[in-house]
């Protein structure tokens, strides 16, 4: 056994994209990755952002992503900020160079699907045949997840209670991304990446169920990554220093 110390974990910066006006969904997500031991920066559309200097980053919820993204015409009427849509993109481009760890809650779980050459279901208001198509706050909605997935080992039960506040959903599934959680009508709750990094997006809103411990266990698990990612570069720098 080595008598080396172990290193402590070092500090880490997330990222959270958000719209121009932050809201209480963008209040809680930094709290709950300051309660995991994060600094964070909220990123407005339009900023320029080094994301490099950034550990991880969350792309939370909103607007819906422009179907112009995916190959569509808009089909419903929807409030749309292109603006938001070129920054996300931008910030999740630069993200899987650097293979963050990358968080996308709702609206920012169906960007990563879309980034990687994936659709969306505009409307899935009258595909519901076995759910009620109405908000929940409360995690009332029944998802079922994958064991073998990195949702399933943070959460670690076949079902859970999640919250429902979208209208539209993941259709056509995009490039290295696997479904790992579904609701009881399948439409699509939770994607992850296929290549090993930490890439997840769920579609409902965990910031909001904060006092769950497997919800708050989602962040705690994205800041834990970036920590680890931020130590091997460390003892990299240090082994070729």
């Amino acid at each position: 056994m080595s008598d080396k110390p172990e290193r402590e974990h070092p500090g880490v910066t997330i990222g959270i994209s958000g719209p121009r006006r932050k809201r209480m969904p963008h209040r809680l997500i930094a709290l709950a990755l300051r309660l995991a031991g994060a600094g964070t920066l909220y990123i407005r559309p339009g900023a320029r952002v080094d994301v490099s200097l950034l550990d991880g980053l969350v792309l939370s919820g909103g607007t819906h992503v422009h179907p112009g993204r995916y190959g569509q015409e808009p089909e419903v009427s929807a409030g749309y900020d292109r603006r938001r849509d070129e920054t996300d993109w931008s910030l999740l481009a630069q993200a899987e160079r650097l293979d963050l760890p990358v968080l996308g809650i709702c609206r920012g779980a169906q960007l990563l699907n879309v980034f990687r050459g994936g659709s969306l279901c505009q409307d899935v208001t009258p595909l519901r045949v076995h759910t009620r198509h109405h908000p929940l706050l409360l995690p009332l909605q029944t998802v079922r997840l994958v064991n073998n997935s990195l949702l399933g080992r943070i959460m670690p039960a076949p079902s859970i209670g999640a919250n429902r506040i979208h209208s539209q959903a993941i259709k056509v599934l995009g490039r290295h991304l696997r479904v790992v959680a579904v609701d009881n009508d399948w439409f699509v709750q939770g994607i992850e990446h296929t290549e090993g990094h930490w890439v997840l997006g769920v579609q409902w809103h965990p910031e909001y169920l904060l006092y769950h411990p497997g919800h708050r266990h989602i962040f705690s698990s994205l800041v834990h990554a970036a920590k680890l990612r931020k130590l091997a570069r460390l003892e990299g720098q240090e082994a070729l220093a």
